[in-house]
């Protein structure tokens, strides 16, 4: 059983490594990610939103509901880690 779960752990490595080596390099301008969505928030987030800050526009108005969400999912996080202390007495 050690030696299939040890070949499943290489063969994922070996993938994951092989995967990894086509990715762009971290922070490049010209990775095929950025060279559409880069440009059209650049150029329509004055005028569709009226907010100079590019990263407060993105955030509050174009992923808003995603930012929401995040931000339901972290407070309900806590709450739970709250109340699982609370209930074994160390809160």
């Amino acid at each position: 059983m050690r030696a299939k779960a040890l070949l499943a752990v290489l063969l994922i490595g070996i993938i994951l490594f092989w995967a990894i080596e086509d990715m762009p390099a971290f922070g490049d301008p010209q990775a095929p990610a950025t060279q559409y969505t880069g440009e059209l928030y650049i150029n329509s987030v004055l005028p569709d939103i009226g907010i100079e800050n590019i990263v407060t526009a993105i955030l509050a108005s174009y992923r808003g509901f995603d930012t929401l969400g995040e931000t339901v999912v972290i407070f309900t996080a806590g709450i739970s880690v709250a109340l699982l202390l609370r209930r074994g007495g160390q809160l």
